[in-house]
This record gives C-alpha cells, structure tokens and sequence, in this order.
C-alpha cells in the first residue's frame, strides 16, 4: 500500500540488537571467532562437512569471489550480520555438493524431462507472487514449496515417504525470521508449504538479486548484470529435476515458475528451456520501486548498522530500470505465441477474467481449476496478517524522479498509474 504518511523506514527489532550484543561478547571473550570471506576457507570446510570436494560446474566460483569481496568491502555488516552471512555460504556450498552425490546415486535424475515449462516474469512486487499461486494450485502443474527453495538438495538421508528434515528447518527459519522482522509476513506472506519461486536454485549458483536484496553489494550486482548467466539456469535445471524427482512428481506436468531474476536473464532462460512460455506482468513502477525498496530495506537492515534508506531507494530504482531495459531486449527473442501480458491492476479488478486469458494462452481448460483457485484465494487471506505499507519518501525519492526514469515504460505496456494515498 503506497502511503504518503510514511516519512521513516521501519526500523529492526530489539531481537537482532540482542542477537549481534551476543555475538560481539562472544567473540570479544574468544568464545566465538570473527567471519572470513576467504573463499578456498569456505570450500575447504564445506567439502569437510559433505565429505566430496566435488562441486560440480565450476562456473558458481566466479560470482562466488565477487560476492565475498562485495560482502567484505562494501556491505558494512555488524559482526551477527557477518556471521549469518559466512554461514549462508557454506550452507549452499555444502547444498552443491550433496547435489552432485544425489546425481552420482541417481543418474536417472539428470535424464528427467522439462517439458514446456510456463514462467511468470515481471518486476519486483508487480504481482508475481499471486499469479504464481493461483497457477500452482492447478494439479497439472508442477511448483516449488518454501522448504525447496531454503533447501533446494534433499539431505543425504531423505527417502521417498519418510520424513523431509528440510520442512523443519524451513519452519525454523520462518521463526527466527519473524523474530527479526515482523514485517516479512506482511511483505511476503509464506510458510514451508506453501508454492514458491526458484530464488533457491539461483543461490546455489551465487547469482541473483536475492543478495542485493539482503546486503549492500553494488559491486556484486553491477558484475551480474555483465554477465551470461547460462551457467546459472543450468544449474537451476538440474536442481529442479532433484526436487521434481524427490517430489515423485510426473516428468510429463510443466512447471509453472517464477523469479524476478528472469527480468534480467531472458536469454539465458531461452538458451536452457527453449519451449518455454512466458505471462509478463506489469505493474505502475511507483509502486514497484516504493515496494521493492521497502522489501530490501526490510533485509538489509538486519544484517547492518549503517544501512541507508536512500541509498536502498536510488538503488532500487536503477535496478528497477535495468530489469525493465533487458526485460525489452529478452523478448525480443521470444515468438508472440509463447507469451501473453497481464496487468497487477486487471488481476485486481477482475482475477478470474485475467486467469481465464491466461489459460486460453496456455491451452488449457479453467473450469477445473476454479476449486483449488477459490481454495487458495481463501488461504491467502488467512495468511496474510497486515497490508505491506511503503512510500517513496522514506526511501529519498519522489514520483517526479521514478516517472523521469520509467515513464517510458507505462508509454510502452499501456501501464495505468495506482490510485496513491492522500498525505494526512
């Protein structure tokens, strides 16, 4: 909800100010050691825990290097923060290389189809998330779950039927998350079961807006955008075979997918899934930009003591820019028969009107669908505790600013402006 009263970011809770007063104690007693960001530190002792020195692609090493640079020269963490941050990596590095053993066990894994996958593309907060549930409560699709994407690689023990030690650790995490910042429901409502998107299965690769959203890396994100990352998406095909085949779902369903990630990345998605169709979203970049910021706001201030709202904000509306800029260029590759574009404010006045377009796009038939649509509209109002209120002024911009840079873009998707809150 864009509101011109908000004059102040939200600021973290007294949770993370007790957790990093812990850690600075522990460390300063020798009772803890400080992060490092060496990266050959952090493979050693990952391959130490998974017991392979077996990474798979090398490729990840790259983004990897400029991450731990980005994160020790620029992020500015307070020692908590550093500390989360270093074991973050490790996790996905232990996550890589247990990967690699499922495929070395399973070599029938990598020999799973991906037939005609459906990926939702749009900007940050421009009702991917919505689309992407509606669609994943259809059967005949196949998505992610939440504890997919924390934990993208089944633990060495999973077995088909028994008992997913990944869900525990995903409720675990949804707790202390809310501990340090009640507003995550609100940005984003979830839980371990619920769909979502393949943020996950970028990690594995260091690649994404996922860490720009979390930590000051501008250095990390301007080298992502100069990159190919063809690499990454063919990563992110392997791991959703391991989750299709530990799901046991059938090779034969599309999936239905989505990432913000892909606004920058549409070649790279067409070089890996070539028969891939796309719903583009768009939304009024005010509240794009407003919203976005705020979501990375929310992050970064937990991990950092010299976050700066303003600093978030210009950020934020440069990325916004130079999503929807290679956003323009993807397409360009993409057939109009595979692609289709909804508008945030039509799903708003008429969603099932929008849903049935997009299933005359896709082929398909809605009327069995309806139920499950209606069931998990139900659910998403349950879960849902507060609207997610945002500004641009406590992000240091004004609509005069985002218009000059986006404007073009209303011009060009035929976007209609939000009503805005009046100041009180």
């Amino acid at each position: 909800m864009l509101d011109k009263t908000i004059k102040e970011p939200p600021q973290r809770t007294c949770f993370v100010d007790i957790v990093q007063g812990v850690t600075r104690f522990a460390m300063k007693a020798r009772l803890m050691q400080p992060a490092t960001f060496d990266k050959q530190t952090l493979m050693d002792r990952a391959a130490q825990a998974a017991g392979s020195d077996d990474f798979g692609d090398p490729w990840f090493e790259k983004p990897l290097s400029v991450l731990l640079q980005s994160l020790e020269d620029e992020a500015r963490l307070h020692e908590a923060g550093a500390w989360v941050a270093m074991k973050q990596c490790e996790k996905v590095l232990v996550d890589r290389l247990r990967a690699q053993q499922w495929f070395a066990r399973h070599p029938e894994i990598l020999a799973r189809p991906l037939r005609h996958p459906v990926f939702i593309v749009g900007p940050m907060r421009s009702g991917t998330t919505r689309l992407h549930r509606l669609l994943s409560s259809d059967s005949r699709f196949d998505h992610m779950r939440s504890f997919e994407t924390i934990t993208p690689v089944p633990h060495p023990e999973f077995t088909h039927g028994g008992h997913d030690r990944r869900i525990t650790l995903a409720r675990r995490a949804r707790k202390v998350a809310n501990l340090a910042n009640p507003h995550t429901l609100a940005i984003h409502p979830t839980g371990p079961m619920q769909p979502e998107e393949e943020l996950g299965l970028f990690v594995n690769s260091f690649w994404g807006m996922k860490h720009e959203a979390q930590w000051h890396v501008p250095t990390y994100g301007r080298w992502c955008e100069q990159q190919d990352a063809t690499p990454a998406y063919e990563q992110m095909a392997r791991l959703l075979r391991l989750i299709g085949w530990s799901q046991q779902a059938s090779s034969l369903k599309p999936w239905v997918l989505k990432t913000p990630q892909h606004m920058l990345d549409l070649d790279a998605l067409q070089n890996v899934f070539p028969d891939a169709r796309f719903i583009f979203t768009h939304r009024d970049p005010l509240r794009v930009v407003a919203s976005s910021a705020s979501l990375a706001w929310n992050q970064t201030c937990i991990y950092s003591d010299h976050a700066d709202p303003h600093e978030v904000g210009r950020e934020w509306l440069r990325k916004t820019r130079v999503q929807i800029e290679r956003m323009q260029q993807g397409r360009r590759r993409v057939a109009p028969g595979r692609m289709i574009d909804v508008h945030y404010e039509a799903v708003d006045a008429d969603w099932r009107a929008e849903v049935r377009r997009i299933y005359d796009f896709l082929d398909l038939d809605i009327e069995r669908a309806w139920p499950a649509m209606e069931a998990y509209r139900e659910s998403a109002d349950a879960l849902k505790r507060q609207p997610h209120k945002y500004s641009l002024a406590e992000f240091g911009l004004s609509e005069d600013a985002v218009l000059a840079q986006l404007g073009d873009y209303m011009d060009r998707f035929d976007v209609a402006p939000e009503p805005r809150a009046a100041a009180r």
